[in-house]
Parts: structure tokens; sequence; C-alpha cells
């Protein structure tokens, strides 16, 4: 029977809390830099490239600095302090941002931001995954990233809505709809900060062997890529696919004929897909082997992602989010469950952090790539996550081999 270790459950909820106001941003600030809020200097740059900048500098400076993060905690064996240092950071960036005026002023709080946030996402994994078990390894991994993603996924909607129906007087505190969502991300991340402390502990032993060892295999044991290295590619890969839409937020708006509130429900419609499968297909991994579930899900992501650039309505845009959340969903859990399985003791959160890097660098590309590539057609950025989704599914056929048999429930037949 399926059961969740109490701590991973707070892990999740907390995760929520601060995703919540996280994902507030995505949908915030190219509204904020469109709206006029920000001033001064651009570089030099057009809107839609310092967006795209402004977007991908968190994912750039957090991915590059979650190897070094997970390695710190495999050497301390401590995963709890790292996890509230980078909350904490995220809390006072999120408030930050109220108080920018110019382009530096809001390059510089990203920046911040991608490093704080950079000590909590893969010491939160390697801790989830020190408190599961090969057996129930996918289903733990499923219910965090359910809760997780359920904030990231309320969070646009809400955003968009709040910025929308703006200004607010408060008890006689005015506020524009943008200082409002700035605000209710800095809560977000105060929230997750007090139920980690409260709720959450470090497992009693890590059995920690990390030694001075901070190297990532690319090369597998035989001939051909390391296994964990092919997953945090195939992770890459869709989450180029999945922000594409991102710096695209005012085109898309023009082009469908929609406002801020309906790029905020497409934008969310992926999340909210995964929400309802994750927890489901990650048990099932646990009775049922990964790799399959990995492969279907890069299989479908091709179409779901190249769809998008020939929608011509919004509805057609949600059901494109939601057919490429299924995918997602089939990726996501099962990709860190199967890395979990290869991981080797006490260096859980180097090795993991490969694929938390490998997502969050790809959140910091598709948007940048997109601004770039759009210039050459609305639909060419769809095409190339199209092709990268494929290359992706050639990658994890060829390279990786399955960790978990089918159990013998899954093999038995009607007679048994």
């Amino acid at each position: 029977m399926f059961s969740v270790d109490r701590r991973v459950l707070a892990l999740a909820i907390a995760r929520m809390a601060d995703s919540v106001g996280n994902s507030f941003l995505i949908v915030v600030l190219p509204l904020y830099i469109a709206s006029g809020s920000i001033s001064g200097d651009a570089f030099g740059l057009t809107e839609t490239v310092i967006t795209g900048i402004v977007l991908s500098l968190f994912g750039l400076l957090n991915s590059f600095t979650q190897p070094f993060a997970g390695y710190l905690s495999d050497r301390s064996e401590r995963r709890k302090v790292f996890i509230l240092l980078g909350l904490a950071i995220l809390a006072v960036t999120n408030f930050s941002y109220s108080f920018a005026s110019g382009y530096p002023d809001l390059i510089a709080i990203r920046a911040i931001q991608g490093i704080g946030v950079a000590f909590t996402i893969p010491c939160t994994i390697a801790l989830v995954n020190d408190l599961a078990s090969d057996e129930n390894r996918g289903g733990n991994m499923g219910v965090f990233n359910t809760f997780r993603l359920l904030g990231f996924g309320a969070g646009p909607i809400a955003a968009g809505a709040l910025v929308h129906q703006g200004p607010y007087d408060l008890a006689g505190v005015h506020m524009t709809g943008f200082q409002a969502a700035f605000y209710i991300a800095s809560l977000g991340a105060l929230v997750s900060f007090a139920l980690v402390t409260l709720l959450v502990s470090d497992p009693e032993q890590t059995e920690a062997d990390a030694g001075d060892d901070f190297s990532i295999s690319v090369l597998g044991s035989r001939s051909g890529l390391d296994p964990i290295f092919t997953l945090a590619l195939a992770s890459l890969f869709m989450a180029i696919s999945i922000a594409l839409i991102s710096t695209l937020e005012t085109t898309i708006n023009t082009r469908l004929g929609q406002n801020e509130l309906w790029f905020g429900l497409e934008f969310a419609a992926f999340v909210l897909a995964q929400v309802a499968l994750q927890a489901p297909i990650g048990r099932a991994t646990d009775h049922y082997g990964r790799r399959q579930f990995i492969i279907a899900g890069l299989v479908l992501l091709i179409p779901a992602t190249v769809v998008q650039g020939f929608v011509t309505t919004p509805m057609q845009m949600l059901v494109a989010r939601l057919v490429q959340g299924v995918a997602g969903a089939l990726v996501f859990a099962p990709a860190l469950a199967l890395a979990g399985d290869i991981a080797r003791k006490g260096r859980s959160g180097t090795q993991l952090s490969l694929l938390t890097m490998a997502f969050g660098l790809g959140t910091a590309i598709g948007p940048l790539s997109s601004g770039f590539l759009v210039r050459f057609g609305f639909q060419v950025p769809f095409e190339v996550g199209g092709f990268l989704a494929a290359l992706g599914v050639v990658l994890v056929y060829t390279q990786v081999e399955e960790t978990r048999a089918p159990s013998s429930d899954a093999r038995a037949s009607p007679q048994d």
C-alpha cells in the first residue's frame, strides 16, 4: 500500500505555498515591463529581448548554482538549512520588486533571486529522495510534484486577475496590481519558510560519502551517455518546450485577441494537467517501470508543442497546453524517480541537481530563444521545441535502461 512520509507531505505543501508566489512573476514581470513602470536605459535592447533576459536570468543563474548547492548539502548531511536559506532570499527579493524603477534594479533583483533559490530546489528534491525507498520513490516524487505544481499553476491565474483588477485600497493603503502581486509572492515564500521550519527535519542518517567528488558524469560506464545525464537532457528539452510562450505573452494576446487572464489560464493549463496526473503516474512507475512513461511523454510532447505555433483561438491554445501538460506529467516525476534509483547514496543532492538544473536551464533558454526565434515567424519557436522533444525521445530510448521491473501484482494474470 502506498504511503507518503509526513516530511515529504510537509515539503510538498511548503513548496506549493512558495510556488504560488514565485509563479506570479512569470506573468507579472512581462506586464510590469510593458506597463512603463520600468524606465531608464534598456541597454539598447527591444522590450521583447529585455523581457526575455529578465525572465531567463533567474533560470540561468539558478541552474548553474544548483549542483554546487546539492554538493554542499551532501557534504554537510544537512538539507533543511539550505532550503530555508533559499526561501528567505526568495521572500526578500519578491518584496524588492515593488521598489524597482529601472532595468538595472530589475536585473539585479532577478539575479540575486536566481542564485538564492538554487539552494532550495536540489536540496528539496534530494531530501524527498532520501526519505523515499525504491518501492515508493515514484509515488513520493509524484505527490511532491503535484502539490508544487498546484501552486505553480494557481499562481499565473491569480496573477493575471490581480493585475487586471488593480489598483487596490486596503485599510487606507493604496497599491497597484503589480505591487499587490509582489507582496503576495513574498508572503508565499514566508509561509513556506514557516512550514519547513516547523514540520521538516533532515533524515536520521544520509550515509554521506560525497567526499571531494564534485564531478558530474557525461559518459556511461559502457559506451554512450550516462543515464542521469541523458535524463537531464530530456528534462532540458521538455522545459524549453513548455517555457516558449513566456516571452511571447503580449504577442500571443494580440494574435489571439485575448487579455491577460486568458494567458494566465493557458500558462497554467500545462501545470494543472500535471497536478491531476503526477501522483497516479508516479505510483504507476513503481509497479510498471519508469522508462516507458518517459518515452511516451516525450513522444506526446512533439505535436503538443508544434501545434501552439498554429492555433488561432484562445481555446485552441488552452487545449494544446493541456495536452502538453499530460506529456510533462509522463516525463517529470518518472525521470526524477529513475534518476533517484540510480543515484549513489550520499550523492543524491549532487546527482539529482543535474535534473533540476536542466529543468531550470530549460525554463531560462525557452523564453530567451523564443524572443529571438519569433523574428523568423511565430511558428518557428514551437517547431524548434518539437524538434528538441523528438531528440529527447531518441536519447532516452537508446541511452537509458529500466530500473524497476514490473511488480508481481502488475504481472499477475486474471487467473492469479
